[in-house]
């Protein structure tokens, strides 16, 4: 990983952040509804859920590729290195869930024998046997890996609010602000 010498985050990766943040929060939510609704919001919040996790597929793997070019500013010096650590993982459990999310619901759709449809009557092939055990298999995992992400997202959170109202480090403004 390219580690630049800014003290901020590009506006092209900060940009991708907060779009994606707000992506992935409607996504919980939204599915949050799919999963407990029976009445005809179900099918709409579904029709939203589909295109939606397609678009945070494609924005991640372009976050992906911003993060290998533009790099990331380093954490504070005097952040013990257990806090490090920590933070490593947890970007990098977020980039693996951000990346396998869309792909799990994909496979499922595609196992329940649904197409997956986006703006302009656009589908997405097929990448899992149409079939009810892989289905239900994908679908219990979508569910518990959306309980991961939604912890992760949490613990993410409160770790930047701790850098920024508590250790006021800089690492909160890295991400919403241009400092360099």
């Amino acid at each position: 990983m390219n580690q630049t010498q800014n003290t901020s985050f590009s506006l092209i990766a900060r940009m991708l952040h907060w779009l994606m943040a707000i992506g992935i929060l409607s996504m919980l939510f939204i599915g949050v509804g799919m999963v407990t609704s029976v009445s005809e919001k179900h099918n709409w919040l579904l029709a939203v859920h589909k295109p939606l996790g397609a678009l945070l597929l494609l924005l991640v793997c372009l976050r992906l590729i911003v993060r290998m070019i533009k790099g990331t500013p380093p954490l504070p010096a005097d952040l013990p290195g257990w806090q490090k650590r920590a933070a490593l993982a947890s970007h990098w459990l977020l980039y693996l869930l951000m990346f396998t999310m869309p792909l799990i619901g994909w496979a499922m759709v595609s196992a329940s024998g649904t197409p997956v449809t986006l703006a302009g009557g656009w589908t997405l092939p097929p990448i899992a046997p149409d079939n009810a055990n892989v289905f239900a298999v994908l679908r219990s995992t979508h569910r518990y890996l959306a309980y991961l992400l939604f912890a992760t997202v949490l613990l993410h959170l409160a770790a930047g609010l701790f850098h920024g109202l508590i250790r006021r480090d800089g690492v909160l403004e890295s991400m919403t602000r241009n400092r360099a």
